[in-house]
């Protein structure tokens, strides 16, 4: 385990202690310095934006961000994939526009031309990827200057409308229109902004948002509670309910697939680093899946050829049929080294029910159909 490893849970363990030791309470009075003053700028920074004080870059075409209030997954990345697919469908040039978290790659950059790709995960990062090969005619650029990869995106591929990826707090670049996701699992961060706990910014933030998609809404036993509240923070924005689908699983390296009852029965070895583990662990085991181990890594973490050899120790040792982990991770995983223990991809779709027309009215685009993360 690595310095940093052990700072995190540490602090993990320091935030969720019912009855917390004096150094916990130490860490804990520490963080919450730190989220006031953290708090302090950020709020500097958006008067600064509402002003008119920082300059705000427009690009020829229509941009919808899709973002969030707090760290963490959320699931931006199948929402994305939906929008994107239903304007693909209806004949507009769309083109996705990321940051491209964990790429080692700088400046803005062409991930895919929506035929081809040209950037692996490695320097893209593992979402551009997954967007990428998961959308065929819709072009990926990333950059952590979002107005930058914006202007190649449009100098490349000319999109009409683009989809800005966890975009919400990167005020720069102008956008038509904010759908902002909130999981209902985890709503509020714990309320505390970063670092005590997970909100990006005040929930008064989601004033700036044109709509709210309540994510995981059938995860949580009170989700009219956390509509009731977000309806607070922000009136009169619409607010939709969104729930995540098992739709396929897909089989690394032969590629072939499998309809999602299969894994009713199967002693499964559930291997992620994604942000919430405990989310993918519960959809496996709603399936049916018997959960004999489970291997956890960090978000985004850069799987090696140890953390392979764990895996498939781990997978001999509990006696897993299959080893399932989510599409995400699929993109960082090369499967050899395993055992022979076969690894499959599960792949999840977004359903919009409650709330999805108004949703698309203030947006004044499509949020139904499916994608996957």
């Amino acid at each position: 385990m690595t310095f940093r490893d052990r700072l995190e849970a540490l602090v993990l363990h320091a935030m969720r202690a019912e009855s917390p030791t004096a150094a916990e309470r130490t860490v804990r009075g520490v963080l919450a310095a730190v989220s006031v003053v953290y708090g302090a700028a950020v709020r500097l920074r958006n008067a600064g934006y509402d002003s008119g004080l920082f300059p705000v870059h427009r690009l020829p075409c229509r941009v919808v961000s899709v973002g969030n209030l707090t760290v963490g997954g959320t699931g931006k990345t199948p929402a994305v994939m939906t929008i994107a697919a239903a304007l693909r469908a209806a004949g507009e040039r769309v083109c996705i526009v990321l940051r491209g978290y964990g790429g080692a790659g700088t400046g803005a950059r062409v991930v895919s031309d929506g035929r081809n790709r040209r950037l692996d995960w490695r320097e893209a990062g593992d979402e551009a990827v997954l967007l990428a090969e998961s959308l065929p005619g819709v072009p990926v650029v990333v950059g952590a200057d979002r107005v930058a990869a914006g202007r190649l995106a449009i100098a490349e591929f000319r999109p009409e409308t683009i989809l800005l990826d966890d975009g919400f707090q990167h005020r720069r670049i102008h956008r038509d229109r904010d759908l902002v996701l909130v999981d209902a699992t985890d709503p509020f961060g714990g309320e505390w902004l970063l670092p005590r706990g997970r909100l990006r910014e005040p929930l008064r933030g989601l004033r700036r948002a044109d709509a709210i998609l309540v994510t995981r809404a059938d995860q949580t036993p009170d989700p009219r509670g956390v509509v009731r509240r977000l309806a607070e923070a922000a009136p009169g924005r619409p607010i939709a309910r969104g729930t995540y689908r098992p739709c396929r699983l897909r089989e690394l390296g032969s590629g072939r697939g499998h309809a999602v009852t299969a894994i009713h029965g199967k002693r499964v070895l559930a291997m992620s680093g994604i942000a919430n583990p405990h989310g993918f662990h519960g959809t496996l085991e709603a399936l049916g899946a018997v959960l004999v181990d489970r291997v956890v890594f960090r978000d985004h973490h850069p799987f090696t050829s140890d953390d392979r050899r764990r895996i498939a120790r781990t997978a001999g040792g509990s006696g897993a049929e299959w080893i399932v982990t989510t599409e995400k991770d699929a993109v960082r995983l090369v499967p050899h080294d395993l055992g022979g223990v076969p690894i499959l991809a599960l792949g999840i779709g977004l359903e919009i029910g409650e709330g999805a027309e108004a949703v698309e009215k203030a947006l004044g685009l499509s949020v139904q159909g499916g994608g996957s993360a």
